[in-house]
This record gives structure tokens, sequence and C-alpha cells, in this order.
């Protein structure tokens, strides 16, 4: 089990995951369940929701029908969910910072990062990556930051969406490194990848799910991780704080339903979700793209959401970024 980070262990005891009172009608499930990703094909959010489709229509003895809704950030299909019936037949995979960082974004948010969704369960932490195009004279973080330094408004970095957590890894970097980029935004992770590799963006910050192929294939080149302390899946590679103290950008994903969702009903996927991402040829197969798996509860979850979102705000108004 991937630990959560130390703060939300402190906070575990004080918080409480109650759901309002919406309590499934009869068998569950009895006809097909919709699984909306609100990110483009290929994408490590749509990823994760096809590699487990099948294993959940075994236990749940329905099937899952992945359904990409894009656009605004993940916000068109992460409303879809949000407007949906509290019932379990339509549930949403989506990433931290459309839950989070929503509503410090958008003048007027189509729905509530937390208040109009149930968490159901944590899916992965998911190794993020700065990676270039072979283009960029850099090896390290130092040398880019001095190419940028020395080339200001030349570097394009893309991302999936204004708001999205490649375009705050982005901002971040300007900001404590003192440099200026162009921010290019995409309606997903997969073009903003495909658009770096063909060197039209010079600079990703996006998951290892999305990139290690190609740096694998010298298609783009790894500086760093995100994260605060060097990953284990890559122990070789720095992390970009080793460069820039303070800088840190943790990137996961969760399992979402509708806001109202029975406690009974909600347990019952936690349940199947974490199951199903501990099989070990699932549990080996998103290791190897840089995905460390999560079990953990809706309480869980539901007290990273609130740390999450309250410091992602902070961040996003200290920095001045907006969506629109």
């Amino acid at each position: 089990m991937a630990p959560l980070p130390r703060r939300l262990l402190l906070l575990l005891p004080a918080l409480a995951f109650v759901p309002s009172v919406a309590r499934s009608q009869g068998a569950y499930p009895t006809r097909p369940i919709s699984l909306v990703v609100p990110w483009a094909p290929g994408g490590t959010t749509d990823i994760l929701a096809r590699m487990l489709g099948e294993p959940l229509r075994v236990a749940l003895g329905q099937p899952l029908v992945v359904e990409n809704k894009t656009g605004a950030s993940g916000n068109t299909g992460s409303a879809i969910v949000a407007r949906a019936a509290p019932d379990g037949y339509t549930l949403l995979f989506g990433v931290m910072t459309t839950h989070t960082a929503n509503e410090a974004l958008v003048a007027n948010p189509p729905f509530r990062g937390i208040e109009d969704f149930t968490p159901i369960a944590l899916l992965a932490f998911v190794l993020n990556t700065m990676v270039v195009h072979p283009s960029v004279p850099a090896t390290n973080v130092k040398e880019f930051i001095d190419y940028a330094r020395a080339n200001p408004g030349k570097i394009n970095y893309a991302s999936a969406g204004a708001g999205s957590h490649n375009h705050l890894c982005g901002a971040l970097l300007e900001r404590m490194a003192g440099i200026k980029m162009v921010h290019v935004p995409y309606r997903g992770g997969a073009p903003a990848v495909a658009d770096t590799v063909a060197g039209n963006t010079q600079l990703l910050f996006s998951a290892g799910t999305q990139t290690l192929d190609h740096v694998r294939g010298s298609r783009l080149k790894l500086l760093a991780v995100t994260e605060a302390r060097r990953s284990r899946l890559l122990p070789d590679v720095p992390t970009v704080a080793e460069t820039l103290p303070g800088y840190e950008m943790t990137v996961w994903y969760g399992a979402f339903g509708p806001a109202g969702m029975s406690p009974e009903l909600t347990r019952r996927l936690n349940a199947e979700i974490n199951r199903a991402l501990k099989l070990p040829e699932i549990e080996q197969r998103l290791a190897a793209i840089g995905v460390e798996v999560v079990n953990e509860t809706p309480e869980r979850m539901a007290a990273l959401l609130a740390v999450e979102r309250t410091e992602l705000t902070k961040l996003i108004k200290d920095m001045g970024i907006t969506a629109q």
C-alpha cells in the first residue's frame, strides 16, 4: 500500500466521510456501467480505466463502458457525472486537479469538486516526469533553466488544458526558476505528448505512463521527476527539487460517483476496485509504466481531497493562474 503524505495522517482522526443518504434500490448492477474519462483516449486516466474494465466486469457481472468526454480541462466529462443519478451506473475516473483546483481556476465552475461527488477509491499515484524534445540542449534541470533564461519566451510547454497538473507544473517551474515560457494547452495528455514528440512543443510535465516509452525510444529526454523524493521505480532520476528546493507536484488519480451514493454501494465499489488494482498482472503492468497502485478507503480519499484543495487553491491564487 502506498502511504499517504504524513500531513494527512495527522488529519484523519478529525475528518469524517459522510455521503448523503441515497440508497441503491434492488440488486446492483443489472445493466452496463458508464465509466466517464474526461480526457482524450491514450492518456493516463484512459489507460487506467481500460485496464481495470475487464476485471471489474468479471467482479460486477456487467460491462464497464469507457466514455471519453473531453473538454474544458476535464470539466466537461466531470460535470456529466456530477449531474448523474447516484445509483452507481455513472462513474468517473478523474485526476486530482479537476476536483481540487477547479474552483480556484474557473469563475463559474460547472460543479463543486468535492461537494458534488462521492469519493470511491484512490486509484494510483503516478510518476510525474519532466521531459523535453531531443532538440533542447539540456540533459538536466539546471541546464534547462540556463537555456530557458537565455531564450525567454522561446520554449513552448504543452499541457492537457489550462489548469491541468501539466500546466501547474510548468507555471510553478517558471515562477521558482525565474524563467518565461509559452503555455500551449491541448484537450488531453495524449495530444500534448504527441506534439512534444513532434517538436512543436519543447517541454512537457506528464505521467510516466505517457512519456517513458518515448524516453526509451529516444524521442524524448527525461530530465527529472516532480515528486519530493526520487521514485523507487526510477531511483537514478533526480527530482526537480534537487535543483529548485521546494518544488513538488504529486499526481494521483481517483474513482468518483455523483454526490449522494449510498455508503453500501460506495464500499462495494471501493472493494472491487481495490481488488482489481491488486491483481498481480494489473499491478505489474502499471509498475512498468510508473504507476504505483493504492488501496485506500473512501474516508482516506476524502481526507486527501480536502488537503489538496487547500494547498492547490493557494498555489493557483499566488501564481495568478486561470483556466480562461
